[in-house]
């Protein structure tokens, strides 16, 4: 049983991708019938309900006051801002695929924010996939708007924008302020603050009318099961088993594997140009996440290092 759990464990974080990708999805199969705020706020609901019961189940530690707060404002940057940007983009018309290529920029831009805040440093190869995944994202934008693919206004773009800068400063807020908090506690702080986000835009800017199509119910049950809840735990299974290092690697997947969806559920098409500027995006990210190999006379003087401490 153990040895199958490791064979298992480098296709989880495929799973992962593929679980985070359908979020972009579902969105697409639910906003029909609600509108994006109102929706999230329900999610929130029911994903709360969830994770209580799975801390309660496992008598999770929880945080103190000062750690739950930063957990909550994590939570309105990763899940509120970028999830209401996302929905919104999504329900004013922006394709599935190029608001995932769009927000796929997350990597690129959380390197480079780690470089001016956390005095990171940037080695020329990633600077170099930063413009090229600029570059990707520009030719998917501007090739879309000029073969008449999708009529690109500003509430969108600066929705998905704002989802975008949200996702990456979260990103960096809970990798400063947000270690040491178990991930079932710090995840039930950060949904109920998303819920009392939602609540405040859907019943300041929405009729909170909603049709029950069944297509609605089940956009609803897959985005609270299979991305709130499963995709966390998956997430939480890759960081006890060690693979929690190497996740970030495998997001630039999403863009792509996103497109591909939209593609075969909605005919959602892209010119040749617009798949050039994917891969070219693709590789952008690849780049700036892509870890240095040691050069030889580097890993010699460190098994020298190794030695001479053993000794």
């Amino acid at each position: 049983m153990h040895s199958l759990g490791s064979r298992l464990v480098p296709v989880v974080p495929f799973i992962f991708v593929l679980l985070w990708s359908t979020g972009f999805i579902g969105a697409k199969y639910a906003l029909p019938y609600i509108e994006p705020f109102y929706l999230l706020f329900i999610r929130m609901v029911l994903t709360i309900g969830v994770f209580l019961l799975l801390c309660l189940w496992f008598r999770v530690t929880w945080p103190d006051r000062r750690q739950s707060l930063h957990q909550m404002v994590t939570g309105v940057l990763v899940h509120g801002c970028y999830l209401g940007g996302v929905f919104a983009a999504i329900k004013w018309d922006m394709p599935a695929g190029v608001t995932a290529i769009v927000v796929g920029l997350q990597p690129l831009l959380t390197a480079l924010l780690g470089w001016q805040w956390l005095g990171e440093r940037l080695r020329p190869v990633q600077w170099a996939g930063l413009l090229l995944g600029l570059l990707g994202v520009g030719m998917v934008l501007g090739s879309g708007i000029e073969q008449g693919e999708f009529n690109l206004s500003w509430p969108p773009l600066l929705a998905v924008i704002g989802a975008l800068l949200a996702i990456s400063v979260g990103t960096l807020y809970q990798k400063r302020y947000g270690g040491g908090v178990n991930l079932l506690a710090g995840s039930f702080w950060q949904y109920v603050s998303t819920a009392v986000l939602m609540a405040i835009l859907a019943w300041s800017f929405e009729t909170r009318d909603v049709v029950w199509d069944t297509q609605l119910i089940w956009a609803l049950v897959w985005l609270v099961f299979g991305l709130s809840v499963t995709a966390i735990l998956l997430l939480m299974y890759m960081i006890r088993e060690g693979e929690a290092a190497r996740v970030a690697s495998y997001f630039y997947l999403v863009p792509p594997m996103a497109t591909l969806e939209a593609w075969l559920l909605f005919d959602e098409q892209l010119s040749a140009i617009a798949l050039v500027g994917v891969l070219i995006a693709v590789s952008g990210v690849y780049l700036v996440l892509k870890k240095p190999r040691l050069s030889l006379s580097s890993s010699n003087a460190n098994q020298r290092s190794k030695d001479a401490g053993a000794t």
